[in-house]
């Protein structure tokens, strides 16, 4: 195959996935476009008013969504056809630690390019249907910080890739895996420690009865709790969220403070205002939150996955993953068509690696995507039973609908697109799961 006809082979199945997504998008959409009065079937998850609510965000987010993956496409193409990509590369050629300049520069100008549609889906969008928190000033530091954060982590790992290319030997593929292996247990590690409070203020959880409930929980599952946080979520969005971190015994759990309500909520706030950050709530963000034991059933959730193996399980096939990829990129990372194709000259290890991981792996990104979406799907399904084997089921069941109410997320979904994209099910098949178990254990 030559340069010419392989570079329209892979443009074409560029073209081809970005189709199939727009496809099964439009579906979801006219599920949520004609899907004007309140199901029946979801009427006991949703009042009237937050479900035209919820329909009237998600349909503000398909419109910006599609506008905004067209662009994407179209100015790829661009970039692709126009010789973008090499034009970048040989003009940065003369600079020393051309690599890092490189991709400093490109990442620069991706960030540009897509300001304007990130700012409007944040101050228009985001603001107008009651979740965002950023003022104009916070978001531009936060953005460069995050830019600085990427720089810092990436250019070293790339230099440590090349690096590893030119000295390895026939095998260098494995040494990478090895190497990407290590940093991303040392990131999984250092992260939530030393770098989202770059990003983020994260206080210790006050004594009082949901502290004492979620060690109680950890504590009956020999979970290793050492330290549980309330993070300032608040400043940023309204939307909710807790997740666990932590190797062998040095577990931590962090909560949002938008997951809490009543007193729980008063006491942290109480926190914030001690440290000079006081936030302000609408109407609506004072409706939002959970109870404390709709908060437990929650994290019964969260440690159902840690007590299923679904982290570790994750993390091998992540690792199994990044093997394959590795090898595919050993296979082709001399082949001078494809980058021919493309417009280079010659076959520099950083170009290698963006053509082959984005282009020739396309495909199987994308079937991978589907299949690591059907496990997800599947371990969810297994954490909610656990947490209903504990006997927080209604609990869950009304933080379910909570969550669902609170993030404005329509219980109504295309049946394709929930299959192919949503990594968590919809609510209404959860509860379902739920009370389905409830009743046969009954």
């Amino acid at each position: 195959m030559d340069a010419s006809c392989l570079f329209k082979t892979l443009l074409a199945t560029n073209w081809a996935l970005f189709l199939w997504d727009q496809y099964i998008s439009i579906r979801q959409y006219k599920v949520h476009r004609d899907a004007e009065k309140r199901p029946e079937e979801v009427k006991e998850l949703i009042g009237e008013e937050d479900y035209q609510k919820a329909r009237s965000y998600k349909i503000d987010n398909h419109l910006f969504g599609f506008l905004h993956s067209w662009f994407n496409q179209l100015v790829l193409t661009a970039q692709l056809v126009g010789g973008y990509y090499p034009f970048l590369w040989y003009n940065t050629s003369q600079y020393p630690f051309h690599v890092a300049v490189f991709l400093t520069i490109n990442s620069i100008i991706e960030t540009i390019v897509d300001l304007p549609w990130d700012l409007y889906s944040t101050f228009i969008i985001e603001e107008a249907h009651g979740f965002n928190k950023q003022t104009v000033g916070f978001y531009f530091v936060d953005k460069v910080k995050k830019m600085l954060v990427g720089f810092a982590l990436t250019i070293p790992i790339v230099y440590g890739i090349e690096w590893i290319v030119v000295n390895g030997g026939p095998y260098f593929f494995v040494y990478i895996w090895l190497f990407i292996s290590v940093i991303v247990l040392l990131l999984m590690t250092i992260y939530p420690t030393f770098i989202a409070p770059l990003f983020d203020k994260y206080f210790p959880l006050p004594d009082g009865d949901l502290k004492t409930k979620i060690e109680q929980l950890a504590a009956s599952l020999s979970y290793p709790l050492t330290k549980l946080y309330v993070v300032n979520g608040s400043k940023r969005s309204a939307h909710s969220n807790a997740y666990m971190y932590g190797f062998w015994k040095n577990k931590r759990i962090v909560l949002y403070d938008t997951l809490l309500s009543g007193n729980e909520k008063e006491k942290v706030q109480k926190l914030y205002e001690e440290a000079g950050e006081k936030i302000e709530e609408t109407e609506n963000d004072k409706k939002r939150g959970m109870n404390n034991d709709e908060v437990v059933a929650v994290l019964g959730h969260e440690l159902g996955h840690w007590a299923l193996w679904h982290t570790l399980i994750n993390l091998v096939i992540t690792e199994v993953n990044l093997f394959f990829c590795f090898a595919v990129f050993a296979y082709f990372y001399k082949w001078d068509t494809l980058y021919q194709a493309f417009g280079f000259r010659d076959t520099p290890t950083i170009i290698g690696m963006m053509l082959v991981f984005q282009f020739v792996l396309a495909l199987y990104n994308q079937f991978s995507h589907t299949a690591q979406v059907v496990h997800s799907r599947s371990a969810e399904f297994a954490a909610d039973e656990f947490a209903a084997k504990l006997g927080h089921g209604d609990n869950l069941i009304g933080a379910l609908t909570k969550l669902g109410v609170d993030n404005l997320s329509m219980p109504i979904n295309d049946s394709l697109y929930s299959w192919c994209v949503h990594t968590h099910p919809p609510v209404v098949e959860r509860v379902a799961a739920v009370r389905a178990f409830q009743s046969k254990k009954q």
